[in-house]
């Protein structure tokens, strides 16, 4: 029991800081997520740009958005940052990929079964929490400064990559953007 008490310590640690810091938890879970969508692609005829399925996303999310009772077209603005993320990511992957085979994860995932139950999650639990910081994220000066500290906190809490961090700052860009 103690060993379980310690993990959610150090989970609740890797939050990043303010209050938009449980948003950019969950962004740069997506970013990371977008490492295992890469894998399962590299070497496949899967394109990384898959216009039918974006836009799958993005009517799923505005049904989503719809029902929680935030706007749709806000929803779905943030979420096509969280692809455009996804595929920077991936496209940096393949390019490190080619030049360095060696690196190429040894697993190739499963989009249906293993990749997208998580990001459907995700999905969920980002719209969730773009209902509950609505009032923070208004186009404010106030909002840029939190999202910057909870982005740059990400990235020291995470820490990410270069690849990830540009990802991340993708994802986040219109966070403050009603």
């Amino acid at each position: 029991m103690k060993l379980f008490a310690v993990a959610l310590t150090l989970a609740a640690s890797l939050t990043p800081v303010g209050p938009l810091g449980e948003l950019t938890g969950l962004a740069v879970q997506r970013v990371q997520v977008a490492d295992l969508v890469a894998a399962a692609k590299f070497g496949t005829t899967q394109p990384i740009d898959d216009p039918v399925r974006e836009q799958q996303v993005l009517d799923t999310v505005r049904t989503k958005a719809v029902e929680l009772a935030i706007d749709p077209e806000n929803a779905a603005r943030f979420f096509r940052a969280q692809i455009e993320a996804n595929k920077l990511v991936q496209r940096g992957l393949y390019a490190r990929w080619t030049e360095h085979p060696e690196e190429v994860p040894a697993h190739r995932p499963d989009l249906a079964t293993e990749v997208r139950p998580v990001l459907d999650r995700l999905t969920t639990d980002i719209l969730a929490e773009l209902k509950d910081t609505a009032q923070l994220r208004r186009p404010t000066v106030r909002c840029e400064i939190q999202a910057t500290v909870a982005e740059r906190s990400a990235v020291v809490l995470n820490r990410l990559d270069r690849l990830h961090e540009d990802a991340l700052a993708e994802a986040m860009r219109g966070v403050c953007a009603r």
